[in-house]
């Protein structure tokens, strides 16, 4: 039996009540799938940090994750328990820098009842009259991060994606909640788009702000929002240069690096015969993961 979707969370009315006659954006990423450079994560940050902001809905995450699988952090101090690190899997009514309102979902992927959640956020979709729902993320590809940040872009409706060149061919992936939720918002036949950021493989396990730089002005410029660039333009510059001193000292990255930009320069004058397999993406994908799973 189906149980309501509307039990997994709880609204704040007063803050719903602010969304009456508007028809925001709703951009949503999760954490603890696939995120090369920390792309997804560093916008919603990003996000919460420059713009006024505040909860409009908060999900029982008890019921959505699985404890035994991802740990929540403790600290233990001498004797006794000082501090556990609380999941928050929440919904935020965001006002950009022109004053428009979006909403801006976020916190860990949910690891169980998929369906049930997708229903969920559907139901508020709908609610809140959302003209649009954006998902946010990176992949890490073999490019070189000393050429612009190419850049996917996927929708449940090709019009939405005009204009923007496709990297990846056909490929089989392991599934997310936000692939899964974008599927079912397109079967609803409700507007989804999403933009996927190729961070090099080399730097996918550390921060990679350069990549959250070009989703967030792709963002700005497919919806209309004015999420603040500048003080990512900022952390992307000193990013670039912490890397430029790293790789003076090794001529092993830097050979690295020029056969990638030899790829990339020929990949970005040449047709589709020349995007990456579905193989050479499935075994980036597979190397992330094992990375990530050694790590933690």
């Amino acid at each position: 039996m189906f149980t309501d979707p509307r039990g997994l969370y709880t609204l704040d009315e007063e803050v719903a009540a602010k969304l009456a006659g508007q028809r925001p954006v709703l951009v949503y990423q999760f954490d603890g799938f696939i995120d090369a450079g920390q792309t997804g994560r560093l916008f919603t940050a990003h996000v919460i940090e420059q713009l006024e902001h505040e909860v409009l809905a908060t999900f029982d995450h008890d019921q959505l994750h699985d404890y035994r699988s991802r740990r929540p952090v403790m600290i233990f101090d001498t004797n006794q328990w000082k501090s556990y690190a609380d999941l928050e899997l929440r919904l935020y009514r965001v006002v950009d820098e022109h004053g428009e309102v979006f909403l801006l979902l976020t916190g860990p992927e949910p690891d169980t009842q998929w369906e049930r959640m997708a229903a969920a956020v559907i139901g508020l979709v709908e609610q809140f009259g959302v003209r649009l729902s954006v998902n946010l993320h990176g992949i890490p590809m073999a490019v070189p991060h000393t050429r612009p940040v190419m850049l996917t872009a996927h929708s449940t409706d090709p019009g939405l994606v005009t204009g923007y060149r496709s990297w990846i061919d056909r490929v089989e992936v392991p599934g997310s909640f936000a692939g899964l939720l974008e599927f079912r918002l397109g079967q609803r036949e409700r507007a989804a788009l999403g933009f996927v950021a190729h961070v090099p493989h080399y730097l996918a396990q550390a921060a990679f702000p350069e990549a959250t730089l070009r989703l967030t002005r792709s963002l700005n410029a497919a919806t209309g929002l004015a999420v603040p660039i500048e003080p990512l333009e900022t952390a992307s510059a000193e990013t670039m240069n912490e890397i430029a001193a790293e790789m003076s000292g090794s001529s092993e990255v830097q050979e690295l690096v020029a056969t990638l930009e030899q790829q990339y320069d020929a990949l970005a004058g040449a047709g589709e015969s020349q995007m990456p397999s579905a193989d050479e993406i499935a075994a980036e994908f597979e190397k992330f993961l094992a990375d990530r799973e050694k790590d933690e």
